[in-house]
């Protein structure tokens, strides 16, 4: 009989082997750009493995027991079809309601030239005049600026467009990708190595779900905080703005997505902003930025409260990340350093 301390040794290259495989594996696909598709295919996993199991779980409560295997192979064929046609359809929705923006744009382009133009004479007026001599004098000469801009800035604005595509392309994919794995068959037997990154894998899914339902939390406290500013502190300064309620919405569904999100509501609150007045834009974008810097707090002490974690550990690996890898390392930081702590805390070492 082999004595238990051989099988251990036998057993260490492969454990070694997994972390290894698993480390390298994450810091490529963040250096690859490809963090929105890991995060996308962690989505597909969880909603489709969600799906299956309520539905299953139905369908023997009322399906007799003949009919229960191909209930269940219907369900998971209906969970593929729902990740794989139901990105498209959002888009198709999105795209059939922003036809009539689309047609209006050149007069809603106008009307922006217009007002800039408008802000800016009432500042030439208010100005010295060798500092009103630098601004421009008319509508016409704004639009000119923009178009010179625009021309310079061709081809960084063609790859963040490239970039962006690039992105959406790779979190569909990610989804696919997290669905179809969610209603596959596991194998009857895995190999060690197979089973040592299985574990490895279920750690960082364990991980994956404990940001998620802290960022809800986050989301909501920020679409609150969002409300109680639309609602209460602008019209106590006669200041009301448009489509309130799909902002409050846009907040919380964008707040889902760590940090980034948050950015996002900043630039499109302060837009619908200034088309009110730049008083209101810049009220929108003071108290936007206060919400974000606090975000680094309120998100660190939520997320360390369900992974275990000190709020000066989670900051400290958020300013780093951000550091080395951009707003990527920003938003994945959380995520990475939560299974890093989970592996460590498997192992016995902290």
């Amino acid at each position: 009989m082999t004595p238990p301390s051989a099988t251990h040794d036998r057993r260490r290259p492969v454990v070694i082997a997994s972390y290894l495989l698993m480390g390298v594996g994450l810091l490529g696909l963040l250096m690859s750009h490809l963090l929105v598709g890991l995060l996308c295919a962690c989505v597909g996993f969880l909603a489709i493995r969600w799906f299956v199991r309520a539905t299953v779980g139905l369908a023997q409560r009322r399906l007799p027991a003949r009919l229960q295997p191909r209930a269940e192979s219907l369900i998971k064929a209906v969970g593929i079809l729902l990740v794989v046609l139901g990105p498209l359809a959002l888009v198709a929705l999105g795209v059939s309601q922003a036809r009539e923006y689309v047609v209006e744009a050149p007069q809603q382009y106008r009307g922006l030239i217009d007002f800039v133009a408008r802000t800016v004479l009432e500042l030439r007026q208010k100005l010295p005049p060798e500092l009103a001599a630098s601004l421009p004098a008319a509508a016409d000469d704004i639009q000119r600026m923009v178009a010179n801009y625009l021309r310079n800035e061709a081809g960084t604005l063609a790859l963040a467009g490239r970039a962006w595509l690039n992105a959406v392309l790779h979190g569909y994919v990610g989804l696919i990708v997290g669905g179809l794995a969610a209603v596959a068959q596991p194998p009857g037997y895995r190999r060690p190595l197979a089973s040592e990154l299985h574990q490895r894998i279920t750690t960082f899914g364990q991980a994956f779900r404990q940001i998620v339902a802290a960022q809800f939390w986050i989301a909501a406290f920020n679409t609150a905080l969002t409300a109680v500013f639309l609602l209460l502190v602008l019209p106590l300064w006669d200041a009301r703005l448009p489509y309130t309620p799909a902002l409050i919405t846009f907040t919380f569904v964008a707040g889902l997505v760590p940090i980034v999100g948050n950015l996002v509501c900043n630039v499109v609150l302060t837009l619908v902003g200034l088309s009110v007045s730049p008083v209101t834009a810049a009220a929108c974008l003071v108290f936007l930025i206060l919400i974000h810097k606090a975000e680094y707090v309120i998100n660190a002490k939520v997320v360390g409260r369900r992974t275990h974690m000190a709020v000066w550990e989670l900051l400290s690996v958020m300013f780093v990340a951000e550091t080395l890898f951009g707003p990527a390392g920003l938003v994945a930081a959380p995520l990475f350093y939560a299974y890093l702590k989970k592996e460590l805390e498997a192992a016995q070492l902290v």
